[in-house]
C-alpha cells in the first residue's frame, strides 16, 4: 500500500541522515572534512524523507469527481460513510471503490453497435394476441448516492448487470402480456411504456437504484402483422381520397345548380323587360359603337322601317 510504502520511505530517509551522520562524524574525527559528506547526506536523506512524506499524503488524501460517490472499505468491511464529490482526509488502511451516481443508460438493440451487448440484444416478448414482437429499447437510471454502500455491500459493483438488466427485461416481458401488437406498434405505445417503468420500479424498490425513463426505440412486429396494417393504412387512405373525389363533385354540383338558378332568374328578367324599343335602342347604340371603332368593316343585320332588327321576339 502506498501508505507503508510512504513510511517505509520517511524511516529509510531517517536512518539515512544518521547513518551518514555518523560516518561524517567518524571520517571527520580522522581527517577533519565533513563539508562533501555533509551535503550527500543532506541530498539523499532529504530527497528520500520528501518522497515518503508524499506518499503518506497521498494515501490519506482522496479526491471525489463530480457525479461519483466513495465507498470506504477497510481490512474487507464497508464503512457505512459515503464520501460526496471533494476533497477529503481518510484512513491511510482504507481502499475507495468509486461509482457513478450520474444518470446512465442501458440500451438493448437489435444493432450490435449500440448496446452494452455487442450482439442483438433485442427483447423478443409474447404479446396478449400470442404474437412475438421485438422490442428496441433505452433506459435511463441512476445510483442513489445514499445507497451506494448497500449496493456495494449487497450487490457489488456489477450491479448494472446483475440487477439492472435483468429488472428491464423481465418487465419489458410482463407488460407486452396485457397489449396486442397493434396496441404495442401503435395505439397504446404510451401506455405500454407506462406500464413497463411501473413494472421496473417495483422489481428495484430497495435497491438502491431509479429508474428515470423509459424509451422505446422501435417495435418489430411480425411479417404477415405488419402486412395487415400497411393493407388496412391503405385501405384507409383510399377511403380517404375517395372522400375527397365525392366531397369535390358534390361542391361542383352546387356550383353548377347555381349557375343554372342565376341564368334561369336572368332569363326571366330579360324575357319580362324585352320590347321592341328596348331592342331598337340597343341596336342603335351598337350600330354607334362600331362607327366609331377604328375597324372600317361591320355587318349590319337587316332591319325594318323602324330600325328594328329582323328578330322574331317572343
Amino acid at each position: 500500500m502506498l501508505f507503508v510504502f510512504g513510511v517505509l520511505v520517511l524511516i529509510f530517509g531517517i536512518a539515512l541522515w544518521f547513518i551518514i551522520g555518523a560516518a561524517a562524524g567518524r571520517r571527520a574525527a580522522l581527517t577533519g572534512a565533513t563539508g562533501a559528506i555533509n551535503i550527500v547526506r543532506g541530498i539523499i536523506s532529504g530527497a528520500a524523507i520528501l518522497v515518503g512524506i508524499i506518499a503518506v499524503l497521498f494515501s490519506i488524501i482522496v479526491i471525489i469527481e463530480p457525479g461519483q460517490v466513495g465507498v470506504q472499505v477497510l481490512f474487507g468491511s464497508a464503512l457505512p460513510n459515503v464520501l460526496r464529490e471533494g476533497f477529503h482526509i481518510v484512513n491511510p488502511f482504507v481502499k475507495v471503490e468509486r461509482m457513478s451516481v450520474r444518470t446512465q443508460e442501458y440500451t438493448m438493440s437489435v444493432v450490435s453497435e449500440e448496446g452494452q451487448v455487442r450482439r442483438d440484444d433485442s427483447i423478443d416478448a409474447l404479446t396478449k394476441d400470442g404474437l412475438t414482437v421485438k422490442l428496441d429499447v433505452t433506459v435511463w437510471y441512476r445510483l442513489l448516492p445514499e445507497e451506494a454502500v448497500n449496493v456495494y455491500r449487497n450487490i457489488g459493483l456489477d450491479y448494472v448487470s446483475i440487477i439492472v438488466r435483468p429488472a428491464i427485461r423481465t418487465a419489458l416481458r410482463d407488460a407486452a402480456s396485457y397489449f396486442t401488437a397493434v396496441d404495442i406498434y401503435a395505439g397504446k405505445r404510451e401506455e405500454f411504456v407506462r406500464v413497463c417503468k411501473s413494472k421496473m420500479d417495483e422489481s428495484l424498490e430497495g435497491k438502491g437504484v431509479i429508474i428515470e425513463r423509459v424509451l422505446l426505440r422501435n417495435v418489430a412486429l411480425p411479417d404477415r402483422v405488419k402486412q395487415a396494417i400497411e393493407e388496412k393504412l391503405s385501405a384507409e387512405q383510399e377511403a380517404q381520397r375517395m372522400e375527397f373525389v365525392l366531397q369535390k363533385e358534390r361542391l361542383e354540383a352546387e356550383r353548377k345548380r347555381v349557375e343554372a338558378t342565376g341564368l334561369a332568374d336572368a332569363q326571366r328578367i330579360i324575357n319580362a323587360t324585352l320590347t321592341p324599343q328596348y331592342l331598337q335602342y340597343l341596336y342603335l347604340t351598337s350600330l354607334q359603337k362600331m362607327a366609331e371603332s377604328q375597324n372600317t368593316t361591320f355587318l349590319i343585320a337587316p332591319y325594318d322601317r323602324n330600325f328594328l332588327p329582323l328578330i322574331n321576339v317572343r
